[in-house]
């Protein structure tokens, strides 16, 4: 149960954050959006990021071993790297129609999958 809830976690967290680190890209062809300056981008950014916090840090505290959870640190952190990536890829592809997926982006990622059973594999 506990390592599900953190993954979940883990998934609404990097989903916020991918928003907050690129959604401004997409952002900026908002007529209100595209006049604002840089120091209000970042702080709306911020803002965003600040749900993403809200889902980390618990995500964290109950996924780390030293805490009761399943994950040591090392793992945890693959796990949120790797979620990091597929939420990343999926937002691309809905947001920014002009990205495509080449072979080599799907060999990456299998290699991120593998690297992800290596870390778990004693």
């Amino acid at each position: 149960m506990k390592a599900a809830l953190t993954i979940v976690l883990l998934v609404l967290s990097n989903s916020f954050m991918v928003i907050a680190w690129y959604g401004h890209l997409k952002f900026a062809e908002w007529n209100w959006f595209s006049k604002l300056g840089l120091v209000s981008i970042v702080l709306i950014s911020w803002g965003i990021a600040f749900f993403e916090y809200m889902f980390q840090v618990p995500a964290n505290r109950i996924g780390f071993s030293g805490n009761g959870g399943p994950f040591s640190l090392i793992q945890l952190k693959v796990i949120q790297e790797v979620i990091t990536l597929i939420v990343f890829a999926i937002f691309t592809l809905l947001v920014f129609k002009t990205e495509t997926f080449r072979v080599n982006h799907i060999i990456s990622f299998l290699f991120l999958v593998l690297a992800v059973y290596f870390m778990f594999k004693k």
